[in-house]
């Protein structure tokens, strides 16, 4: 029996962001963005259930808009950047839940740490762009809890609380362009 041959998709860099949120004094939201980023995605088929994913992040690119903060994240009280350079996600189950959303479940890996998380991907489907090119659209949510990789620090607030939450919401617009 015959293999079918595999479509490789790479992540277009300059048509794709990946962002973050963490609530800051409780109250306040904290958005940050990934600006250095890989990623390409293997499949027999062009709705993905079989898709092959790995996707890295260049942790010194972390970006909050506040340089302080931004060198305090890079240090070994967060990614700990001089040790460990990237981010690794490794997707192994996208299954669909209903038309256009999925569900897509792969390893996490941050400061060596390995975790299964599951994340919410909203298909948006494939395209021609205007020079020829087969794009394909996602959106991509979820929230994890940094505590699982290492990602311990945290002051406690006064008035009670504490200065950084533990959950971290993710969001990745993605756009794969596809290999021929």
């Amino acid at each position: 029996m015959e293999t079918a041959e595999k479509i490789k998709w790479v992540v277009d860099p300059t048509h794709s962001e990946v962002h973050f949120k963490v609530k800051h004094l409780v109250i306040s939201t904290v958005t940050g963005t990934f600006k250095v980023f890989s990623g390409s995605l293997e499949t027999e088929n062009e709705n993905f259930t079989n898709a092959e994913i790995e996707f890295s992040l260049d942790v010194n690119s972390v970006d909050t808009n506040q340089q302080q903060r931004d060198e305090h994240l890079r240090s070994a009280d967060f990614f700990d950047a001089e040790k460990f350079k990237e981010i690794h996600f490794t997707g192994n189950t996208y299954k669909q839940v209903e038309a256009g959303h999925y569900e897509l479940y792969g390893d996490l890996t941050i400061k060596e740490i390995k975790k299964q998380i599951k994340l919410d991907v909203e298909f948006g489907g494939v395209i021609k762009d205007p020079w020829g090119n087969d794009k394909a659209i996602f959106n991509i949510e979820g929230k994890i809890n940094r505590k699982d990789w290492g990602l311990n620090w945290n002051a406690a607030l006064e008035a009670g609380g504490f200065l950084v939450s533990d959950d971290v919401w993710i969001n990745c617009e993605v756009q794969l362009v596809k290999r021929t």
